[in-house]
């Protein structure tokens, strides 16, 4: 799984943090997403396939390892 994001498209929401903690963070001059890693443990990809769900501004695409694209 590999996680990238976008900046600009960010809103702020703040849902990619609360759903996956251990993957995104915000800045604190406009709270937007902060990818803390790209490639994310096994143990934390339903979670960040929530957090790609859960974007409103859709600033966030996880690809699997077969290349399908969530987000």
């Amino acid at each position: 799984m590999e996680i990238s994001v976008d900046r600009g498209r960010c809103l702020g929401a703040g849902m990619c943090v609360l759903t996956a903690p251990e993957v995104f963070d915000q800045d604190t001059e406009g709270g937007r997403v902060l990818l803390l890693t790209a490639e994310p443990p096994a143990d934390r990809a339903t979670a960040t396939r929530r957090a790609a769900y859960a974007c409103p501004s859709g600033a966030i695409r996880v690809t699997d390892e077969a290349g399908r694209t969530d987000g």
